[in-house]
């Protein structure tokens, strides 16, 4: 194998810009335009949009993964169904608990009511 090709292959392996930095996996979720969304429907303070109850916006970090009543970006229309990802049309403030049960469907379930009348 000559010197060229084995340099080849590693420019192949890293993939740099052109000042040579290392770029980061190319996930739209750690880009900053998603945290901008994030950070703005954050800033709302609205209930969650699936049981109405009052989301813990003060969990934040580490802690906020495991939480369920800690907030999570929602969308209306799943990514996996088409939605946009960065429309703030399509983003809604949820409980992670709310926002896991829902998957990737369309529909909410309505909360139940009480049958004591």
């Amino acid at each position: 194998m000559s010197c060229n090709d084995r340099s080849k292959r590693q420019r192949k392996q890293t993939s740099r810009s052109p000042r040579g930095v290392r770029l980061l996996a190319s996930n739209a979720r750690n880009g900053r335009p998603y945290r901008r969304l994030t950070a703005q429907q954050r800033s709302l303070g609205l209930p969650c949009w699936i049981c109405g109850h009052s989301i813990l916006y003060e969990i934040r970090g580490p802690l906020a993964g495991k939480h369920p009543l800690a907030f999570t970006l929602d969308h209306l229309v799943p990514l996996s169904r088409g939605g946009a990802l960065l429309d703030p049309v399509n983003a809604r403030s949820a409980h992670r608990r709310c926002n896991s049960a829902r998957g990737n469907r369309t529909t909410v379930r309505q909360p139940r009511t009480s049958r004591r009348w």
